[in-house]
């Protein structure tokens, strides 16, 4: 699926938006659940049966679960098996099948075909939801939904579908039937959609060339800064890509009445890499504790369990991320570190100036984006090499210094809205006595970013979406 910002921005949702205002309530959510499966259908539309499938899966599992709840709880388990093997066998196989399949050929030395299966877009993030979904009416945490459009609205939303944030029926479910739509949350949501977009087009695509410059560029040509200011950018982009995306989704469903979880609270401020975690893809981390971690018995359990727990979660963390052993390097190398804090580290850590402690994070997590960006093995082995200065590479040569003095000012940029600017200067905004002169000002500052924003998206083909891929 190829997804354009220019039709979406220009003609799909102010399209959308324009009818949404305009219809009665009662047909909101039907124009939403159209809407959505038009935005999914935009590149590949077959996958919609595939989303609609697993929509109907866990709608009849919930309704099953539901129904036997006090009475037969052997049905009520069978149904909630169902759930899980159904959404992990979809999950498995279009977006595992062909690791497993290479991974067999390698070790056994053998010529499997693969079936070299297009990804469908955002399956990650549906098929968690919809379990999560059958989880919680099986716990009792909500009730099952009986209408079933009203279901699939919240399966196919499309402001988070394809990206996140994970949203779980329990957050929305309230507002699919009665949500609050204002002139004010219009307004809310239009400044967070359009940071997102700032953040996205102006930040990610520009720093991020610079990796994909690096990433390419010939071994002879390359020296350790040079491999470093590569990696460096895609630690910026990736975290301005899908942070922009997720502020983007959260400002639509603000304009739409909804109310999505944060999904990002400014990780690159860590002192710690237990703390980043709680700053970063948050609704993942939430998922993956509160339905695995908790179920395996969490932290209240011997400390060899709580171990193994720990490895389990991030094991699987780094495969949702994708079917590579170096996401699965990723997960074990975040699930090993995690535990060194937990039971070796911690006690140091508080003893250490708080410089020390975020210099130690960002050097880890900038060491766990070089491992997260090649699944080439090969290659990822090439480049750790160049970035410690093993096999001769040179420390610094004129490609470096180009680039260096070329992208100095972005990295600048990336490194100050790294950081909780916006809040900091919303809060001084808010002191300010002439709220109309702010009120203008804030309104020339966003209508010259949206206008370059604009011609970016109009001149420029690098507009990738990372997380899309996962």
């Amino acid at each position: 699926m190829v997804f354009s910002s220019i039709p979406f921005i220009f003609f799909f949702l102010p399209v959308f938006l324009i009818l949404y205002y305009l219809v009665p309530y009662k047909v909101k959510n039907i124009l939403l659940l159209i809407f959505s499966l038009i935005f999914y259908a935009w590149g590949e539309p077959i996958y919609i049966l595939l989303m609609i499938f697993s929509s109907v899966v866990d709608y009849t599992n919930g309704r099953m679960i539901e129904k036997y709840a006090q009475n037969n709880q052997k049905r009520k388990n069978l149904f909630l098996i169902i759930s899980i093997i159904v959404n992990l066998s979809l999950l498995g196989f279009f977006k595992y099948a062909d690791f497993l399949i290479g991974s067999i050929n390698s070790l056994l030395n053998i010529n499997i075909p693969l079936l070299e299966l297009g990804l469908p877009i955002g399956i990650s993030f549906f098929t968690f939801q919809t379990m999560s979904y059958s989880i919680d009416v099986y716990r009792g945490d909500v009730k099952a939904e009986h209408n079933f459009l009203d279901f699939m609205t919240y399966v196919s939303m499309f402001p988070q579908l394809i990206a996140g944030p994970i949203v779980r029926y329990e957050e929305v479910s309230k507002e699919l039937k009665n949500r609050s739509i204002t002139a004010q949350g219009f307004a809310d949501g239009m400044i967070r959609f359009l940071q997102g977009l700032f953040k996205k087009v102006l930040i990610a695509n520009n720093i991020g060339y610079l990796f994909v410059i690096a990433s390419s560029m010939p071994n002879n040509e390359m020296s350790v800064v040079m491999s470093w200011l590569g990696i460096l950018a895609y630690t910026f982009q990736i975290y301005f890509d899908f942070s922009g995306y997720s502020d983007m989704a959260i400002g639509m469903g603000k304009m739409l009445g909804f109310t999505y979880p944060e999904n990002f609270n400014h990780p690159y401020i860590s002192k710690s890499i237990t703390e980043f975690w709680r700053r970063w893809h948050i609704s993942l981390s939430s998922f993956f504790k509160d339905y695995v971690y908790i179920p395996l018995g969490g932290s209240r359990v011997k400390k060899i369990i709580n171990v193994r727990n720990i490895l389990i979660v991030w094991m699987l963390t780094g495969l949702w991320h994708g079917a590579s052993w170096n996401f699965v390097l990723w997960g074990l190398y975040y699930g090993v570190l995690l535990l060194l804090e937990k039971f070796v580290f911690n006690k140091i850590l508080e003893k250490t100036p708080n410089w020390f402690k975020h210099f130690y994070t960002m050097f880890l997590v900038v060491i766990g984006w070089m491992i997260f960006a090649f699944d080439d093995m090969t290659i990822l082995k090439e480049y750790a090499s160049m970035m410690f200065g093993v096999g001769g590479v040179s420390f610094i040569n004129n490609h470096a210094l180009y680039y260096l003095k070329n992208y100095l000012i972005i990295f600048i940029l990336a490194i100050i809205f790294s950081m909780p600017v916006y809040k900091l200067a919303k809060e001084k905004l808010s002191k300010v006595k002439n709220t109309k002169s702010v009120f203008i000002i804030s309104l020339i500052i966003y209508t010259v970013l949206f206008i370059v924003v604009v011609s970016y998206l109009v001149n420029d083909t690098y507009n990738p979406f990372l997380y899309f891929r996962f």
